[in-house]
């Protein structure tokens, strides 16, 4: 679906962790958890961190294939109000930054580099920060690669 395919690149990036995106469900991407999530807990942290164009609700699943089958999972669902406001990658490092607060003895988030694949902004995570500082560690290096992508894109 739209929704599905715009939250991707955020939530997919929790993908190699301990975690369930969804899959082996009807909403992949849309819904994330665990059995050891506490979602109304999770729920409760997004909430505070206020992002732009979407919204969360806490809530229950069970995935019939992928990580966690057949087991019930906790998390939260994901609704994007406003798609013209909505940032997909600080909404899965805020994610990743909630889950690492509330849940750091059972969230192994060691494989969240596999897709960020960027290490001083992991070497960040790991240390404790959030995502303004995370985002700080890849900034100049989208800036550089931009400009020198520019001279060979059709479309400006």
């Amino acid at each position: 679906s739209l929704t599905q395919a715009l939250l991707y690149p955020g939530i997919g990036l929790l993908e190699g962790t301990n975690l369930s995106v969804g899959r082996g469900t009807d909403t992949p991407f849309e819904i994330l958890g665990a059995p050891w999530c506490d979602g109304p807990k999770l729920w409760q942290k997004l909430q505070e961190a206020d992002l732009p164009g979407v919204s969360f609700v806490p809530t229950r699943f069970t995935p019939d294939a992928s990580k966690f089958r057949d087991q019930e999972c906790s998390g939260i669902q994901l609704a994007i109000t406003d798609r013209s406001r909505f940032q997909p990658i600080a909404t899965g490092l805020t994610i990743a930054c909630a889950l690492r607060d509330l849940f750091g003895k059972d969230w192994q988030h060691e494989r969240l580099n596999w897709l960020l694949r960027n290490r001083k902004a992991y070497a960040a995570f790991a240390a404790g920060e959030d995502y303004p500082a995370l985002h700080d560690q890849w900034r100049a290096s989208v800036r550089d690669f931009s400009q020198r992508c520019r001279p060979f894109l059709i479309y400006q």
